[in-house]
């Protein structure tokens, strides 16, 4: 038992009172707020394929490599996969010592303690909300333009408020999160079975557009691999990178330093690995299987990204990559539309499963909150049938469904890059503490030299943090003022771990 806990599992050190492994795990057999353990190893590699292949392999490879890294932007991307492999390790050891609902969140809870594990579940909703949002709003671009290219066309006030002169409702982007709720709440064996046909039509895609693109590769277009560096990338004023802002330095395009810049920008490709610890409880030999799903769907991911990147700046020279649809245009350039036609559909329907994963991972943290009582209990009550928790999984579903149909939000998706770094910080950060704390805990899978490889996440992870904006880092901190004040208000309180409230 950790120092920090008596018996009955309530905290002794107030602000940081630690929950045990223990307790967590006793907790995932309460009655009517359990769920049910259906998932193996190759249902969460889907899931994190899925999750992770997204908007940023089918868009982001053109607009960095043409304004930051030119065709180094495939190393870009190998940078960015080596910073997540840290927090991957991280996470496999966490998630397979300690196989409950949360993720970060209950990681933190295990070893810095109850107010880090509110910060750190806080976070997490926001990133993983505003990710759902802005992934569906993305889809509903792709879905409008086959809709036109069909002859449908919906009227302008349902395209969204960007299109709609001020006002306006993304009802395709609604629509998209809400059918997806019901999906989750139907139960998780359903949405693994739709997700698995879902990744195998985008992946089949991914791997047309690396065997097609081979045999169109120019030489040529490589020259040159890393161009010279051209001036800062940094905006003025609030705009500029916090590096730039607080330390003076100014990351640039092109050259070596662009290649790390590229790196921050393209780590929103990668986001959605980290979900995968979210769905621990319901796997059904954790400490075996949950290793293999977020490392595994990590590598795959990375290959296919590097592979990807590589094709397209071979097919076409990176100065005249487009930013809205690079891999079909390029495919367009060299005479092969047909190609690029099958590229926007498969975009469309690999960009649900995005939206699925990141609306079940946003509710099991939601739901492991609510059952440690930071949050209302009412909301991790399992359904009896389903074994879902199906009411924080429809509230979450509808709040998500407004925000992208009524919100233009394509300048806070620098948030989510943000809220996954300190995510990936924060769990590095708890690895090295239960260590020393609870040395005595059997660890199916250890991450390895530590700690020196959590102290190399950690330090990579700010520096990319630092690359994000001086604004992100203002609506970042204003998100968490919020979230400071709601666990003072309420779920210091009512927390599970105070004196008194364990029921």
């Amino acid at each position: 038992m950790s120092k920090d806990v008596d018996a009955e599992g309530r905290g002794s050190g107030g602000l940081f009172r630690t929950k045990s492994v223990e307790q967590s795990i006793q907790d995932t057999e309460e009655p009517d707020h359990a769920l049910s353990r259906s998932l193996s190893a190759l249902d969460l590699t889907v899931f994190g394929v899925g999750v992770i292949i997204g908007t940023g392999i089918f868009v982001l490879t053109g607009s960095v490599a043409r304004d930051t890294a030119g065709p180094a932007v495939a190393i870009a991307f190998a940078v960015s996969g080596v910073v997540c492999a840290l927090a991957a390790l991280c996470y496999a050891e966490f998630a397979s010592t300690v196989p409950v609902a949360g993720s970060a969140y209950t990681f933190s809870y295990a070893s810095l303690g109850e107010f880090p594990a509110w910060i750190i579940g806080w976070d997490l909703m926001l990133e993983m909300a505003l990710a759902t949002a802005v992934v569906a709003v993305g889809w509903s671009g792709y879905v409008r333009s086959l809709m036109d290219t069909a002859g449908w066309e919906l009227p302008t006030a349902l395209q969204g408020p960007t299109a709609a002169d001020g006002f306006g409702f993304d009802l395709p982007a609604a629509l998209l999160v809400l059918v997806l709720t019901v999906i989750l709440l139907l139960g998780m064996k359903l949405s693994a079975r739709v997700t698995a046909l879902v990744v195998a039509v985008k992946v089949t895609v991914v791997l047309i557009v690396i065997v097609a693109g081979a045999f169109l590769i120019k030489a040529e277009n490589y020259r040159p691999f890393v161009p010279e560096a051209e001036g800062t990338l940094g905006g003025s004023g609030f705009d500029a990178p916090l590096i730039q802002l607080i330390f003076g330095y100014e990351p640039t395009t092109f050259g070596v330093q662009g290649i790390f810049t590229a790196a921050s920008v393209v780590f929103f490709a990668f986001i959605g690995f980290d979900v995968v610890a979210t769905a621990a409880e319901e796997t059904r030999n954790p400490p075996r299987d949950m290793p293999r799903g977020i490392l595994g769907s990590l590598f795959i991911c990375t290959v296919l990204y590097v592979a990807v990147a590589v094709v397209v700046t071979g097919m076409q020279h990176y100065t005249r990559l487009t930013v809205d649809a690079p891999l079909a245009d390029a495919f367009k350039a060299t005479g092969h539309p047909v190609y690029a036609g099958f590229i926007s559909f498969g975009a469309a329907v690999g960009l649900t499963t995005v939206c699925l994963i990141l609306l079940l991972g946003q509710s099991r943290v939601f739901f492991a909150m609510s059952r440690d009582g930071l949050l209302p209990r009412i909301f991790s009550k399992v359904h009896p049938r389903f074994a879902t928790p199906y009411r924080s999984t429809l509230l979450l579903g509808l709040v998500v469904a407004v925000v992208a149909g009524f919100t233009s939000i394509e300048e806070l998706a620098s948030l989510v890059n943000i809220g996954t770094l300190f995510a990936f910080t924060v769990v590095a950060l708890g690895v090295m503490i239960l260590r020393r704390t609870r040395p005595d805990l059997h660890r199916s899978f250890r991450t390895p030299w530590v700690p020196l490889l959590p102290t190399a996440s950690i330090a990579a992870s700010v520096w990319l943090m630092l690359n994000l904006s001086g604004e992100t880092w203002l609506r970042f901190g204003v998100w968490m003022a919020v979230g400071v004040a709601l666990y003072f208000s309420y779920g210091r309180r009512r927390s599970r771990l105070n004196a008194g409230t364990r029921r």
